[in-house]
């Protein structure tokens, strides 16, 4: 192997080994809801006080409707209408415009939006 080729991937490997499950920041779908990086469509919550960078979805709540994670490091940063809270676990949640961002265990695949108004209290999320 010569030594640019053993170097480059040395390189890619860090990279990889650096790589992290955390989402980025979200962004808007081509029908008008945010979603994950993945394109799974993300949701607010009535009960949660925007603002407060506090979600009050927690337990088995937060089985059901999983937090939209952020890394616990400094790596995922909040810009513009996005911000980073602390969970009460410790955990990190994206929110948007004040509101956490959660996904739906019961969405299966991009673009799916099956918890919308699920008990009048749970929205998809629109800029």
């Amino acid at each position: 192997m010569n030594t640019s080729f053993t170097a480059s991937l040395a390189a890619l490997s860090m990279l990889v080994a650096c790589a992290t499950p955390y989402a980025a920041s979200p962004a808007k779908t081509e029908m008008g809801v945010l979603t994950n990086p993945a394109g799974m469509t993300l949701y607010v919550f009535d009960k949660d006080m925007a603002g407060s960078g506090k979600s009050v979805c927690n337990g088995d709540c937060a089985a059901k409707w999983p937090p939209l994670a952020a890394a616990a490091a400094a790596s995922d940063k909040a810009s513009g209408d996005y911000a980073v809270i602390t969970r009460d676990d410790g955990s990190k949640q994206w929110s948007y415009k004040g509101k956490p961002l959660y996904l739906w265990i019961k969405d299966q695949k991009p673009g799916d939006m099956t918890g919308d108004g699920v008990n009048n209290v749970w929205h998809t999320a629109k800029p």
